[in-house]
């Protein structure tokens, strides 16, 4: 099964009055897997018991929610790592600094080599929508075009879109497991 994608077309003009017409493509959300049945399946394939895997989730959701909002970048295993971040309102004056120039708090996630590798070979099916919502035309793909720039030219910095190029880690020279 391929990643689900749409292409709507839409005016994408900017001025008032103008029409540019261009199909956008959006991934498809297909539904949210809650907890339980993510846990029912990790049981399955673990052949640990679900309390175990319960307990187990517990915990290390409480651990990457209370390390995350210490500031550090947690790592999500088999996925990549997780950190918090902010936009915020500046000014010049260091008088006027305080925490309601905080206009979002967010997450940031940056996968893993093994994860973006595993995307990047995935095939994609678009399926297009004209501007009243009629299908146009369906596309197969299993071709694996770039989806993150290998030239350096990414405004965020290194090779991830989110910004970096590590794969996460443990922030200490030592190779320790990042729980020192």
């Amino acid at each position: 099964m391929g990643i689900k994608v749409k292409a709507i077309e839409r005016n994408v003009a900017f001025e008032k009055g103008k029409q540019k017409w261009a199909f956008v493509m959006q991934a498809e959300l297909y539904s949210q897997l809650n907890a339980t049945k993510v846990i029912e399946e990790a049981a399955v394939r673990s052949g640990l018991p679900k309390a175990v895997i319960n307990a187990g989730w517990s915990a290390i959701g409480e651990v990457i929610a209370a390390w995350a909002t210490e500031g550090h970048s947690v790592a999500v295993p088999g996925l990549g790592s997780l950190r918090f971040g902010l936009n915020s309102t500046a000014v010049e004056d260091v008088n006027k600094v305080s925490a309601n120039l905080i206009t979002r708090r967010y997450i940031i996630f940056v996968p893993n080599t093994d994860i973006k590798k595993e995307l990047e070979e995935t095939s994609v099916n678009i399926t297009c929508y004209d501007r009243n919502g009629k299908v146009v035309k369906q596309v197969t793909s299993t071709d694996t075009p770039p989806t993150t720039p290998s030239d350096g030219d990414n405004p965020s910095g290194g090779d991830t879109p989110s910004g970096g190029d590590s794969t996460g880690g443990t922030g200490s020279e030592t190779g320790g497991d990042g729980l020192e």
